[in-house]
């Protein structure tokens, strides 16, 4: 028996849903959307643990979502943020 679990799918795409400027805002975001069950992929320009600060777009943060949840990921970070 061939177990699949562990494969990766080819056909899973992540789309960029939001950026942020530094680590707290992402995990907030991060934090919001996985309450409503949609798996995040934070992904920065720079190792936050390592250059705590944000200058110039260094600190740059781009959130992820798989495609399917992209919408109502969009919708829920703009119903929390102000804006």
């Amino acid at each position: 028996m061939i177990n699949n679990k562990n494969k990766k799918n080819p056909d899973l795409k992540f789309i960029e849903v939001h950026t942020v400027q530094g680590p707290v805002e992402a995990e907030v975001i991060k934090s919001l959307l996985e309450s409503h069950g949609i798996s995040v992929f934070l992904k920065g320009l720079v190792v936050q643990s390592v250059h705590a600060f944000s200058a110039d777009g260094l600190g740059k943060i781009t959130v992820l979502v798989k495609e399917e949840d992209s919408e109502t990921a969009k919708q829920l970070i703009a119903s929390k943020l102000p804006g």
